[in-house]
This record gives C-alpha cells, structure tokens and sequence, in this order.
C-alpha cells in the first residue's frame, strides 16, 4: 500500500503532475542539481496512479489539468496515501488556494513563481514529513498530553479522549506546537517560521486555513468550549486546563 511502508520512497524523488511539458522539464533540469529525481506527468489520471505508486517521496499537482482536476487528483490521493502535496495554483486566485489546503494539501505556490522559491518549498515539506533519522531508546517515546489530547511525536500518532486523529503532516507539526505551548498566545508569523519553515508574509492566509482544519478535526473541548482560540491581531492560543507530561519523557 501507498501509504504502510515504514521504509519510504527515496527523499529526493518528486512526482511533477502538470500538462506544460515545457514547465516539467525546466523544472526538471533546475531540481537536478539539487539533487532530487523528477517524473513528470501530463494528466490526472496518470498522476494518481503514479502518486499511488509508493514510488515518490513528494507530489507537485497542478490544479488546471486537461482532464480530472487537481483537486480530484488530490482527493483520490488522500483517500490512500499521505504523501506530501504540494499545489500549484493561478496566482490571485485564493478560493483554489484554500480549497487544496482543506481538502489535505501541504502548501501551495501560486503561478508564474521562481524555481528557487519552489525548491525551498519542497524542502520545508520535505523536512517536515521526513525527518532526518535519530537514534533512540525503546522507551524514550517524546509524548505530551494536553487534556484529551495526546500526541505521540515518535509513532507521530495523535488521539483525541483516546480515539485517533487522521492529521495531515502541516497539521500534526501545527498541534505539536500548540500542545506544547498550550496556554500561550503564539502568533501568527511565529507558526509561519516554526511550522511552515518559511518567512511571514501578511498576505499568505494558508497557516490560518491550516488551524481552521485542524479546528474541525479537533472539534470542542470536553466542556463543549473553543479549542483553539484566535487572537485578533496576533495569533492562536489553545486552551489549557491540564497538561500531563509521560513518564520517560
């Protein structure tokens, strides 16, 4: 399957699915020094059996495609696989943009863009989804337990009054954040840098559709109060009533 493999595809091998072959091949030759492998595809329906292949550490999907949208690219991706997403989009056009968010993605560039600033977005994905392999002990599993939530860094498992959470990588790396600095007003260009690895931008909207998912996932409190609440002006602060902390942590 796509998506049980403990051992994952090669870090650095990218499926492109975008019908400007001119594009995929820039691409293609720019990635190369980088060090990643690129395969392009033209079309949808190609893209998802190849993003469903196991083959590739990340997708570039395109949301204009000549025959099955991208976006219907993307669900039939997310039903099976929780390969990192990475959209691109017409610039100025925010509803795509929130939209392939919501519906899984893990961040966007908006057409035309800059070859470096997509291969810095691959990057941050990419390290956030595949992080560099640590040694550790059995017993050393990094948890934290806010309330009814608990979260499992190692097994990168969340549960929710101990039943589990289906989080997208951005959203389990935004929680984290949260969880552990529950009680606190974290703002907004705070979440930008630590969970996006990228610089703020006031106009960049996507670490706010990020919480909102997460939100819903989430749901209420117990007490039926807002989980996750925003700050007008500054950022988020998710409400703390008890933190417990695992032994062995």
């Amino acid at each position: 399957m796509a998506d049980t493999p403990m051992v994952g595809p090669p870090r650095q091998h990218v499926l492109v699915v975008d019908d400007d072959a001119e594009l995929c091949q820039l691409l293609s030759q720019y990635l190369a020094p980088e060090g990643f492998k690129v395969e392009a595809v033209h079309n949808g329906v190609t893209g998802v059996e190849r993003a469903l292949s196991g083959e590739h550490a990340l997708l570039v999907l395109d949301v204009m495609l000549p025959d099955v949208k991208g976006f219907e690219v993307l669900r039939q991706v997310r039903a099976r696989s929780r390969m990192p997403v990475l959209m691109l989009t017409a610039r100025g056009d925010e509803q795509d943009r929130i939209l392939g968010l919501e519906m899984g993605a893990d961040d966007y560039l908006p057409k035309p863009f800059n070859p470096r600033e997509l291969c810095a977005r691959i990057e941050a994905i990419l390290r956030r989804s595949h992080p560099e392999p640590v040694a550790v002990e059995p017993r050393s599993a990094d948890s934290v337990v806010v309330d009814d939530v608990s979260m499992d860094t190692g097994a990168r498992v969340v549960r929710r009054g101990g039943e589990p959470i289906d989080l997208t990588t951005v959203e389990f790396d935004l929680l984290n954040v949260f969880l552990r600095l529950a009680g606190r007003v974290i703002p907004r260009d705070e979440l930008v840098r630590t969970v996006l690895s990228r610089a703020f931008s006031p106009f960049d909207r996507s670490i706010d559709t990020h919480v909102s998912n997460l939100r819903r996932k989430l749901g209420p409190m117990p007490d039926g109060l807002e989980r996750i609440k925003g700050v007008r002006g500054v950022g988020y602060q998710y409400s703390l009533r008890h933190r417990l902390e695992p032994a062995g942590t």
